[in-house]
């Protein structure tokens, strides 16, 4: 099981975000900080929404997919329900967008800012069933603190 402190982890968050509004350098900090502290991830990153569509942003693991089209997959699923998306199985979820092959669990966190889903935050596990409530709460107020300290366009 793994035991992450979430406390810690968004103090350090925190931290690495002090007085620096830049996006894509908060996100390129927010996704190393997450790959180095969370157990059984394969790939940590962001999507960005631009032109009504999810882009690749600041992530760290394998090469990935580089646009993601609303309502498919996973991302594009709780980009546009605006619903955090924990998936145990993604191999069993309909459309999933398969960039890893090895990847068996996801966890996506819409990321806002005006009322609006500017990004969402996406974490890919081998493990199946990896993402537990504890860590939606965790992460979510993890994207709470970058909803409140970066510069959305």
């Amino acid at each position: 099981m793994n035991v992450v402190n979430y406390d810690l982890l968004n103090a350090q968050l925190s931290g690495l975000l002090h007085e620096e509004h830049d996006t894509i350098a908060n996100l390129a900090n927010a996704s190393a900080l997450l790959y180095q502290i969370l157990p059984d991830v394969n790939w940590v990153g962001f999507y960005l929404m631009k032109s009504g569509e999810l882009i690749l942003g600041p992530f760290q693991g394998k090469v990935a997919c580089m646009h993601i089209a609303m309502g498919t997959g996973v991302c594009g699923t709780a980009a546009t329900s605006d619903q955090i998306q924990c998936v145990d199985d993604v191999h069993a979820y309909p459309g999933h967008i398969a960039c890893d092959g090895k990847t068996n669990s996801e966890l996506v966190i819409p990321i806002h800012a005006n009322g609006a889903v500017v990004a969402v935050l996406d974490l890919d596990s081998m493990r199946p069933a990896r993402f537990t409530e504890a860590d939606v709460q965790g992460l979510s107020i993890f994207a709470k603190i970058l909803e409140d300290n970066c510069l959305w366009k």
